[in-house]
């Protein structure tokens, strides 16, 4: 997965100009311009390192003149005290990058983490990992490749790429099958269209209309297993909604074939990484 050059940038831009609008108090009263310094990136727990080459990128972006070496490409696992980049150059560039690049670098490397932890998890089941629309906004495309570096797959960017329909839309519109039909007869061939449903009653009727994908929101495992079996393969069926890395195994093992998290990007814990300017 190869992100937009520009939509990284102006990510990187929007996040340098709100943290030094104009100058650096500090740096810019402090530091010659010509002064210059080494430094390099540890990683302060186990994780998986995700974002490199953006951090790299805010560099360029903050004042250039930073020679930004990586030595440990996005997907790598690492342990507390790994050398992830040595950078050297401008100091002023170092100390007005140091704090975007970082707070991207955690937070995509934060994801992969807890991504991999779950891919890990239902190793050995057919069940993949999947993100949810639940990002932050303006980062959407960072989490989601951030959850693609970790091993787990991508749900739907946004609402244009399928046509799901989850509660509020079923309830509003007057029922699965009503909706599903209307919805058939306006959508263009390559859309697919996933129901929600809360009930294995809701299940059966989702299945009469031949969608492509189901999503079992909240349901026990008893039940999904359940779910499983009136599909029979009908349909892809999704499990969504409380699962988490202690339960994660049990809700694979009921046999379904994708399962959705929010907390991969919504709630993620950042990886402790450091920048250290060598005295």
């Amino acid at each position: 997965m190869k992100l937009l050059q520009c939509y990284v940038d102006n990510i990187i831009t929007t996040a340098l100009m709100e943290d030094i609008n104009y100058i650096d108090a500090a740096a810019d009263n402090l530091i010659h311009a010509d002064h210059r310094s080494s430094a390099y990136y540890v990683a302060k727990d186990t994780g998986v390192v995700c974002g490199i080459e953006v951090a790299k990128r805010v560099f360029d972006l903050a004042g250039g003149d930073v020679d930004f070496k990586i030595l440990l490409q996005d997907g790598t696992k690492v342990n507390k005290g790994d050398i992830i980049a040595e950078l050297e150059g401008s100091t002023l560039t170092l100390l007005k990058g140091e704090r975007t690049a970082l707070n991207l670098l955690q937070h995509m490397s934060g994801i992969a983490t807890a991504t991999n932890k779950c891919v890990e998890l239902v190793k050995g089941t057919k069940a993949a990992v999947t993100d949810t629309r639940k990002t932050l906004p303006g980062l959407r495309a960072l989490q989601k490749y951030a959850v693609t570096v970790g091993g787990g797959k991508n749900h739907r960017f946004n609402l244009s790429d399928a046509a799901m329909l989850k509660d509020n839309h079923i309830d509003a519109y007057g029922g699965i099958t009503a909706a599903v039909n209307a919805l058939r007869e306006k959508i263009g061939h390559t859309v697919k269209i996933e129901v929600e449903v809360r009930t294995l009653d809701e299940l059966r009727e989702a299945l009469d209309t031949k969608v492509e994908i189901i999503m079992l929101d909240n349901m026990s495992c008893d039940e999904m297993k359940e779910a499983v079996a009136i599909a029979g393969g009908r349909a892809l069926l999704e499990a969504s909604g409380n699962v988490t890395a202690e339960n994660i195994r049990s809700v694979a093992e009921t046999g379904v074939d994708i399962i959705s998290l929010g907390a991969l990007t919504h709630s993620v814990k950042c990886f402790d990484i450091s920048m250290k300017i060598k005295k």
